[in-house]
C-alpha cells in the first residue's frame, strides 16, 4: 500500500470515536464540524500550511494539548482528529474517569501494539479535573509512545497539568470565536437541514443573528443554544414560518457571557491588564477591566487587595495620596459590598491611574532585600545601638549619638549605617520631587561630615 493509500483509507475507528449525535441532542451537539473545513475560527493553527493542519492531514499528530475558553472547538477538534487517524482513538473524560479506566485504556494500547502494531491516540476532556497522581498515570505510556495524548482544559496547562506531561506535548491555544466566525456558523445552523434548524420554517433577522454573536462572547456552544432556544420557544406566525426577531434572540440569550472563571487564566489575565492599565496612566482602560471583573461578580476584596498593591508599587512617593484613597476604598467596599462598592474602587482606581507614578520604593526595598540576603550582615553601629539598660554605657552603646531634633533643620548628619550605600534614588515625579531636594540635601550634608 502506498503511503498516499495509507492516509486515504477510512479510519477504522471512526463510528466508535466519534458517533453520530442523536436528533434530540442539543444543537451545538449537532452541529459540530465533522471536517476541517467546516471547523470555524483558529485559522491561526488551523489555516492551510499551518503546523497542526499539516500534521491532522498527514495523521501525524504527536501528543497535544488544546487550551481555551469555553465554546471555541477543543472537543470538536478532537472529534475531527478521530474521524481521520488511522490509529485507535479512546476517549476518557476528567471528570468521569479514574485511574482504573486509565490502567485500561493504556493496558488495551500496550497490547494492540504489541500484536498489531496499531497505535493509540487517548483524548482527556478536561484533563486539568485530573489530580497530579492520576496524570502521573499516563507519563510513561506517553513518554515511550504507547499513546499519544490530546488533552483538553479550559485552564493554563502550565499550572493545572503535570510538567512532565506539558514538556512532552506540543500546547495550542484556542482563541474565543469571532463575531464572523459566530455569526456564520449561526447562519448554517439555520439553514442546514441534516443537523440543524433547516426541516423547521424558519426565518431570523440578520440583527438578531447579530446579536447572538456578540453576546455570546467567542463561545459557540452559547450562540447555538440560545438559537436553538429561540426557535424552539417561538410559536409560528399565521405563515406557518417562525420569526427570530431581535427582541426573541435577547430574550434567549438575557445576559452577555463573560468569560471569567474563579481561579483560572481569565481570572489573573483580567486583574493584570487592570493593573497593568492603571499603570500605564489608561483610565479608560482601568475602568474597562474593572467593569468587566464586576460583572463576573468578582470579590471586592481581591480587586482592592491588588490596588493597594499599586498604589504603593507603581505610585509610591510621587502621590503618596493614592494609597491613603485606595485603603479607604477597601475599607468602604467591604462595608457597602456589591453594588455600591464599585463607586469607592472606580474612584481609587481613577486616582491611581491619572497620579503621577514612580516605583523607587519597590526598586530601593528590593535593592536592600537583596544586599541582606546575599552580603556579609553588618553590624549595628555603637553610637545606634539601644542604651536604655543599665551598664549600656559600660559596653558604649549610644556614645556620640546626635538627637536630630536639636540638630538645625532637624537633621544630623551622623553615619546610620556604617557602610556606604545608596538604595532610594528619589525621582522628579510630582511630590517626591519635594523629597529628592530634601534628600540630596541631607546627602550632601552627610558626605561632608564624613570628610571631617
Amino acid at each position: 500500500m502506498s503511503r498516499d493509500d495509507l492516509f486515504s483509507a477510512a479510519p477504522t475507528d471512526t463510528i466508535e470515536a466519534t458517533p453520530r449525535p442523536a436528533a434530540s441532542a442539543p444543537l451545538a451537539a449537532r452541529m459540530r464540524p465533522r471536517t476541517l473545513d467546516e471547523y470555524a475560527g483558529q485559522s491561526h493553527i488551523l489555516a492551510p500550511g499551518q503546523l497542526l493542519r499539516r500534521a491532522i492531514e498527514a495523521d501525524r499528530i504527536q501528543s497535544l494539548i488544546f487550551y481555551g475558553p469555553p465554546g471555541t472547538g477543543k472537543t470538536s477538534l478532537a472529534q475531527i482528529i478521530a474521524r481521520q487517524t488511522q490509529s485507535k482513538f479512546e476517549r476518557l473524560s476528567g471528570v468521569e474517569s479514574n485511574v482504573a479506566d486509565m490502567r485500561r485504556v493504556l493496558g488495551a494500547a500496550t497490547n494492540r501494539l504489541a500484536n498489531t502494531g496499531q497505535s493509540t491516540i487517548l483524548f482527556i476532556d478536561e484533563i486539568h479535573r485530573f489530580n497530579k497522581a492520576q496524570q502521573d498515570v499516563l507519563l510513561p505510556d506517553v513518554e515511550n509512545g504507547v499513546v499519544r495524548l490530546i488533552g483538553a482544559t479550559t485552564h493554563n496547562p502550565f499550572f493545572f497539568v503535570n510538567s512532565p506531561l506539558v514538556s512532552r506535548s506540543q500546547i495550542f491555544e484556542l482563541q474565543p470565536l469571532t463575531e464572523t466566525d459566530l455569526l456564520a456558523l449561526l447562519k448554517r445552523a439555520v439553514t442546514d437541514a441534516e443537523r440543524g434548524l433547516g426541516h423547521l420554517k424558519i426565518r431570523v433577522d440578520e440583527g438578531a443573528l447579530e446579536h447572538l454573536a456578540r453576546i455570546s462572547d467567542g463561545d459557540a456552544r452559547k450562540a447555538l443554544n440560545s438559537l436553538e432556544i429561540a426557535a424552539l420557544t417561538t410559536a409560528p406566525g399565521e405563515d406557518g414560518f417562525i420569526q427570530i426577531t431581535l427582541t426573541v434572540a435577547e430574550q434567549s440569550i438575557q445576559k452577555k457571557a463573560i468569560v471569567y472563571d474563579g481561579d483560572g487564566d481569565a481570572h489573573y489575565d483580567t486583574i493584570s491588564a487592570f493593573i497593568k492599565s492603571m499603570r500605564g496612566s489608561d483610565p479608560d482602560a482601568t475602568l474597562y477591566w474593572l467593569a468587566k471583573m464586576i460583572h463576573a461578580g468578582e470579590d471586592p476584596r481581591f480587586i482592592t487587595r491588588r490596588m493597594l498593591i499599586a498604589a504603593a508599587e507603581d505610585v509610591g512617593l510621587a502621590d503618596p495620596m493614592a494609597l491613603v484613597l485606595t485603603a479607604a476604598a477597601h475599607e468602604a467596599a467591604e462595608f457597602v459590598g456589591w453594588p455600591e462598592a464599585r463607586i469607592p474602587i472606580a474612584e481609587a482606581a481613577i486616582y491611581i491611574a491619572t497620579a503621577n507614578k514612580s516605583n523607587t520604593s519597590i526598586v530601593a526595598i528590593d535593592a536592600a532585600l537583596a544586599d541582606v540576603r546575599a552580603g556579609r550582615t553588618l553590624p549595628v553601629p555603637q553610637h545606634l545601638r539601644d542604651a536604655h539598660y543599665k551598664g549600656a554605657e559600660r559596653l558604649g552603646h549610644g556614645e556620640d549619638y546626635q538627637y536630630s531634633h536639636d540638630a538645625p533643620d532637624h537633621f544630623s548628619p551622623q553615619d546610620y549605617l556604617g557602610a556606604f550605600k545608596r538604595y532610594y534614588e528619589p525621582s522628579d515625579q510630582g511630590v517626591e520631587k519635594k523629597i529628592k531636594e530634601r534628600v540630596e540635601r541631607w546627602r550632601a550634608m552627610t558626605d561632608e561630615a564624613r570628610k571631617k
